[in-house]
């Protein structure tokens, strides 16, 4: 009789469910906060607020996070995270009702708190399989966001003109959402033995965690590679609005993006495998380049297609690079605190450039947009080529 593949089990397909849940809830706040926000903003700059609200949100709460699967495990952990992405999702409803931009940046803001547990999702789905199989069951738990990337971006768009406030009907389809997620959490069985049954002080101290060069490549990988892709989507709603395309055209590009983000998971666990975790880090970079320089091409529909396609799929493989390499460079004890961090930067990096996107946008353009997100890919390349003559030099010695 043939034994069951390791990854085909219920733990880890039901945590696949969560993921989808988690970037529907993700992608939809994306595709129309910026245009909520630009609707009820006292100034145009300042339309992506609210985008930024929900990342600046997810930096604040990983240190409370942390102490909640700590002291709680993760099954609470995250049932709390999506309890608060039902309150929250209401709030921004009543947010959109009553036309309160600086309710709807505090609804967004308290959102981000789910957002800090679903990026553990991808860390727990390791401890649901064989260690042999962990990169793949990162990268499998990474493609279950492909739900959201059909999810968000329709629900947007079929929602819209659902209630006279303008994307009221997503905003309480989320919180639905949040209320599938907290069942489907309830049969995930989390193993026991990989519950922390240390202080969060206990191992080395983070400031030595960070300072290993695998560590802080990983880092580097991970938050500017998050901060690239989060910079060119957050403020492709509002370009191609200025650019007078339908919302119907950026829900389809947004589909697309986010599909290229999380359909390659089904394989990249496997790249990594074969291949090694800094060339196919190294390749994510290659494609956020060629991003780029479609982008700058124009400014038509297919340009904004193939675009933000290949920054999706550079981002998974920047993404699912980095969090295998930082599974590399901490123990047991140090779990925590180790993805705290990691997950800190990820979230600060994010919030600049939700920031930033909207600043950009409205007052330079799509173009220097670009232009400015070349600066961060060449740094994560140069980390990249810093890493691999690292390893190189420590097999010489």
């Amino acid at each position: 009789m043939t034994s069951k593949h390791p990854l085909l089990n219920k733990n880890l397909v039901l945590l696949i469910v969560c993921q989808g849940l988690f970037l529907t809830n993700n992608v939809t706040f994306i595709a129309i906060n910026g245009l909520v926000g630009l609707s009820l903003a006292p100034a145009s700059w300042m339309a992506t607020l609210p985008i930024m609200g929900y990342v600046v949100g997810g930096a604040f709460s990983t240190s409370i996070v942390a102490k909640s699967q700590n002291s709680f495990g993760r099954k609470i952990s995250f049932q709390l995270g999506l309890l608060v992405a039902i309150l929250s999702a209401l709030l921004c409803a009543y947010a959109a009702v009553s036309e309160n931009f600086w309710l709807l940046v505090a609804g967004t803001f308290i959102a981000g708190y789910y957002s800090a547990n679903g990026q553990l999702y991808r860390f727990a789905a390791a401890e649901l399989t064989e260690l042999s199989q962990r990169d793949k069951a990162v990268s499998w738990v990474l493609a279950g966001g492909i739900l959201g990337a059909v999810i968000g971006p329709n629900l947007a768009l079929w929602t819209k003109n659902l209630f006279d406030a303008a994307f009221l009907g997503a905003y309480l389809s989320l919180s639905i959402a949040g209320l599938i997620g907290i069942g489907v959490m309830q049969f995930i069985h989390f193993p026991e033995k990989f519950k922390t049954k240390h202080r969060l002080s206990a191992g080395r101290s983070l400031k030595e965690i960070l300072a290993q060069p695998v560590f802080m490549v990983a880092v580097i990988g991970a938050a500017l590679g998050y901060g690239v892709m989060n910079l060119l989507m957050a403020a492709t709603p509002l370009a191609m609005q200025i650019c007078g395309l339908p919302f119907a055209d950026t829900a389809l590009v947004l589909e697309w993006h986010v599909i290229g983000m999380f359909a390659p998971g089904f394989f990249t666990g496997s790249l990594i495998q074969r291949f090694g975790t800094l060339k196919i880090m190294g390749v994510g970079v290659v494609l956020n380049f060629i991003c780029i320089a479609i982008a700058l091409t124009g400014a038509d529909l297919h340009q904004f297609l193939i675009a933000l396609f290949l920054l999706g799929v550079g981002w998974n493989f920047l993404f699912t690079g980095s969090t295998s390499l930082a599974m590399t460079a901490y123990r047991p004890e140090e779990r925590d605190k180790a993805q705290a961090a990691i997950n800190f930067f990820v979230f600060g990096t994010m919030a600049f450039t939700s920031f930033g996107s909207g600043a950009l946008i409205t007052s330079q353009g799509w173009n220097i947009l670009n232009i400015g997100s070349l600066i961060p890919v060449l740094i994560t390349a140069g980390a990249l080529l810093w890493l691999s003559a690292h390893h190189k030099k420590q097999v010489v010695s």
